[in-house]
């Protein structure tokens, strides 16, 4: 069975929780962990499963004000910031809807990373990328997760293991519901 993790990644934080993901994945699946600039929507086209997340910027999904606002926190002298490769031209949402011209399907799942705190003060991304999904055509095999960074844009201790056990329960989720 096959499996694409896609992500959209500002600092590293989002590319560390998908890498994870993927790791947790292998038990059953060949994984592809990707960045959404190098993700053809032709590529996740025939996987078993897709797993697609992104950084939470004012309260949902990254926009082009939002990215350009990491790209000047990162060229900040004072910062400790370090940008992603290519952070910039990421684009989750119009990835998302670049899926459904490909007439997708199967299961997916969603994830992002947060600060912590109440969603409903921090926002979470996961949800509007699960609904997309949804939207798409896929079945969420899981509720949308989130994953804790610190306000110094660290991954939060303890985050990537979560990361792993996450992606090791979807691999489980499938192979259960592959022995039906």
């Amino acid at each position: 069975m096959r499996a694409v993790v896609v992500y959209e990644s500002m600092f590293g934080n989002t590319h560390r929780v998908a890498d994870a993901i993927g790791a947790g994945l292998t038990a059953i699946f060949d994984v592809s962990v990707m960045p959404v600039t190098q993700a053809d929507p032709a590529q996740v086209k025939d996987a078993d499963l897709i797993v697609v997340g992104g950084p939470t910027h004012v309260h949902g999904m990254t926009r082009a004000a939002t990215r350009e606002a990491a790209v000047k926190k990162a060229a900040d002298p004072a910062g400790a910031a370090l940008l992603e490769p290519d952070a910039p031209r990421q684009d989750l949402r119009s990835w998302l809807d670049a899926l459904g011209k490909i007439k997708p399907h199967g299961k997916a799942a969603a994830f992002d990373t947060r600060l912590s705190g109440p969603s409903a003060v921090t926002g979470r991304a996961s949800k509007r990328v699960g609904k997309a999904l949804r939207h798409q055509g896929y079945e969420l095999i899981a509720e949308p997760e989130s994953f804790l960074v610190t306000k110094e844009d660290a991954l939060g201790v303890g985050e990537a293991d979560r990361a792993r056990t996450w992606g090791a329960m979807l691999a489980k989720s499938m192979s259960t519901d592959r022995g039906r």
